[in-house]
C-alpha cells in the first residue's frame, strides 16, 4: 500500500477513533472528545530547534522539535505536564503544519520531530507528505510515549526515519498506577517490534547525527527499580540486546506530584546505577546515560524560550 492510500486509511480513523490502545470510538470529526480531548485538527505548542534530545537527535543545530498539545497517555509526572495534560493550543491544518516542518529544515534543524504525534498522526502525516513535495529533505523522528497500536504504526513504514520512543513501564502495575493503562508492556513490545523490523535494530549515523534507526528512550522513576529492570529483561528476551537505549535519570517532580510518596523527590545516584549496572550486566551495551545531579530539566512552557 503506497503513502496516500496509508493516508487515507489514517484519516478516516478520526471518525472512529482507534488511534491508540485506548480505543476511545468517538467521532473526533463530528466533535466528539476520547482521552486526549483533541479534535481532528492538528493542534500545536510550539516549534523550535531543540538541543536537549539525544546527541544523535540533537546533533549541533538542534532537532527541529514540534511540542504538540495532549497526549494519549497523561502520566502523572510528566514533565511537560503544561502542555501533555491540556488540549488547548494552535489549531493547524496540514498544509501550515508542512510550512512550520519547511521553516524547522530552513533554520539548520537536523529532523523533523514531533513530540506525542499519537493522537494526531493522520495529520501530521500528511503535513509530512506535503513537506517532503516542497522541498523537506532532513529526517522524520516520531518521538511517542511507547503506548502505541502497532497496527498504526505498521501504517507508517517508508514515511519514519527514526523511532525515538519511551518504554515507560515493565510492570504494568506501575503503568495503571501512574499512567491509568494496565497493558503498557504488551502494547509497548509490540509497537518496539513493528519500529524494528522497519528501521533496524542499530542507529545508522552521518557526521554523527542520526539519519535512520530506533533509540528507546527509559526514564527512572525514583523507587521503582524493578520496573526498569523489568524493561530491560523485556527489550532483551523479545527485541535485542543491540538496540540503542537512552537511559535517562533527570526525572524531576512537578507541582502535581510534589507530595506523592513515591514520586515526590529525585531519583539517587545509587538507583541510577543499579539500574545502569543490570543493564550491562544483561549485555546491553548501546547506552545512552546523564548523569545524577539537581539540575532542573523541567521546561516552562509558559515562557517565550521553554528551555532556558
Amino acid at each position: 500500500m503506497d503513502s496516500s492510500n496509508k493516508l487515507a486509511l489514517l484519516k478516516e480513523i478520526y471518525k472512529d477513533c482507534v488511534l491508540c490502545p485506548r480505543r476511545c470510538h468517538v467521532d473526533r470529526t463530528q466533535g466528539q472528545l476520547g482521552y486526549c480531548r483533541l479534535p481532528a485538527r492538528i493542534t500545536m505548542d510550539c516549534a523550535l530547534a531543540h538541543y536537549g534530545e539525544e546527541p544523535p537527535i540533537s546533533g549541533t543545530r538542534g532537532a527541529g522539535t514540534i511540542f504538540l498539545s495532549s497526549c494519549n497517555l497523561g502520566c502523572i509526572y510528566c514533565q511537560n505536564y503544561q502542555i501533555s495534560h491540556c488540549a488547548g493550543g494552535q489549531e493547524l491544518d496540514s498544509p501550515s503544519l508542512a510550512r512550520v516542518m519547511l521553516d524547522l529544515q530552513k533554520r539548520g534543524c537536523h529532523n523533523i520531530e514531533p513530540v506525542t504525534p499519537t493522537s494526531q498522526v493522520p495529520l501530521i502525516m500528511e503535513s509530512l507528505l506535503l513537506a517532503r513535495e516542497q522541498g523537506l529533505q532532513i529526517p522524520f523522528v516520531y518521538n511517542c510515549g511507547g503506548y502505541e497500536d502497532p497496527g498504526i504504526i505498521k501504517m507508517l513504514d517508508k514515511m519514519v526515519d527514526i523511532y525515538l520512543p519511551d518504554f515507560k513501564y515493565g510492570v504494568a502495575e506501575d503503568g495503571a498506577d501512574f499512567s491509568a493503562v494496565s497493558d503498557y508492556p504488551r502494547y509497548a513490545l509490540d509497537s518496539l517490534k513493528e519500529m524494528v523490523r522497519q528501521v533496524g535494530p542499530d542507529l545508522a549515523l552521518e557526521n554523527e547525527v542520526a539519519k535512520r534507526g530506533i533509540i528507546i528512550r527509559h526514564l527512572v522513576l525514583p523507587g521503582k527499580l524493578e520496573n526498569s529492570r523489568a524493561v530491560f529483561r523485556l527489550i532483551k528476551k523479545e527485541i535485542s540486546t543491540s538496540v540503542a537505549i537512552s537511559l535517562m535519570s533527570q526525572y524531576t517532580p512537578t507541582v502535581k506530584v510534589r507530595s506523592h510518596p513515591l514520586l515526590g523527590r529525585r531519583i539517587t545516584a545509587q538507583e541510577y546505577e543499579d539500574v545502569l549496572n543490570y543493564a550491562l550486566d544483561l549485555g546491553f551495551e548501546n547506552l545512552f546515560v546523564q548523569e545524577v545531579n539537581d539540575e532542573n530539566l523541567t521546561p516552562d512552557f509558559g515562557s517565550d524560550k521553554p528551555f532556558g
